[in-house]
Parts: structure tokens; C-alpha cells; sequence
């Protein structure tokens, strides 16, 4: 059986869950996602088991630097997210959209070589086990409206407005507070 560490985080949109392997986050999901969560760790790592640690590897002091407004202290926290390689690749290039700034499926899809990929693009985008920390939240639909988000349409528009992207800034359908 695998044995991981995880903490829990308080923040604006919801508890924040964060799972480390070693000393690289594999998890990051919000609690009411938890049973997905455990099936992504489950269907890379077989049977796992969880020890509730306080602030492993200081990655929940970073996660709550940035509910706290520092937008980049998340680039420093090494990953591990297993997949394929096409996924990996998809998952690191998340890192390279800066905070405030979208990017469509298709640009990334074109950014990574692979034009006719956006599909795929977004399909690995809602297998992102390390969410926030890989901004699969920065990445929008063609015509710039919000798509997936496996935590919710309605943390991804606040995360978006939290990092001060000017398209969604006091858009009245958000429901978490600004």
C-alpha cells in the first residue's frame, strides 16, 4: 500500500486538499471532490494510504500565499502527477500560462506542436491531479468562456478574478465572494 501525506487548507472557494508523495505534491483537489481525488491516486498508485500531516513540505503555507494574493509562489512546488507523456507535457505547459492570462485549448494544443489536439488538450485538463498549482483554470473555451473545471465553472471564474483576469472582473454570476 502507498503511503502519502495530505494536509487541508481553509481558503475563499472552498477546503483544499493537498497530497504529497515524498517531496512533491500529487494531489491538490478541494474536499468535496475528495472521491475523485481518490480515484485518480488510486488508479496511479494502487491501494493508498492517508497521514494527515500539518503543512508537508511547506506547500500549504504556499497554497495559502496565494489565496493571499502572492500569484507565483505556486511555480516553485515540484510535481508529480504520473499520466502519459502527452499528459505530463499538456500539465507542465499549464505553468507557462501567467497568472491574469488565459490561454484556449487550442492555443495550448498549438503551443505543444499538436494543433488538432485541443480535444485531448482538454480532456487531460480534467484529469489535472495537481489543480491550482498547474493553472488548468487559466485555460478557456475558443471563443473565451468558461469550459470545464473539474472543481467547478464557479471556482474557476473566481480563481480567474482572484489573479485579476479583466474579462471576468465582477461578473454577477459568480458565486464565491471577491
Amino acid at each position: 500500500m502507498k503511503k502519502l501525506l495530505f494536509d487541508h487548507v481553509d481558503s475563499p472557494i472552498g477546503t483544499v486538499l493537498i497530497v504529497t508523495d515524498g517531496d512533491q505534491l500529487c494531489s491538490l483537489d478541494f474536499v468535496d471532490y475528495e472521491e475523485r481525488m481518490m480515484t485518480l491516486l488510486q488508479r496511479r498508485y494502487g491501494p493508498v494510504q492517508l497521514t494527515m500531516t500539518t503543512d508537508p513540505c511547506g506547500f500549504s503555507s504556499q497554497v495559502r500565499s496565494y489565496f493571499s494574493g502572492d500569484y507565483h509562489c505556486l511555480n516553485t512546488i515540484p510535481v508529480s502527477t504520473g499520466g502519459t507523456p502527452f499528459q505530463q507535457q499538456v500539465w507542465l505547459a499549464l505553468r507557462t500560462i501567467p497568472p491574469g492570462k488565459t490561454m484556449t485549448y487550442g492555443e495550448l494544443a498549438a503551443k505543444l506542436g499538436k494543433p488538432t489536439a485541443y480535444r485531448a488538450v482538454g480532456g487531460t485538463n480534467a484529469l489535472n491531479p495537481v489543480a491550482i498549482v498547474l493553472p488548468c483554470h487559466r485555460v478557456v473555451g475558443a471563443n473565451a468562456s468558461l469550459t470545464g473545471y473539474a472543481g467547478g465553472l464557479e471556482r474557476k471564474q473566481w480563481l480567474l478574478e482572484h489573479e485579476g483576469h479583466a474579462i471576468y472582473k465582477h461578473n454577477p454570476m459568480s458565486s464565491f465572494a471577491s
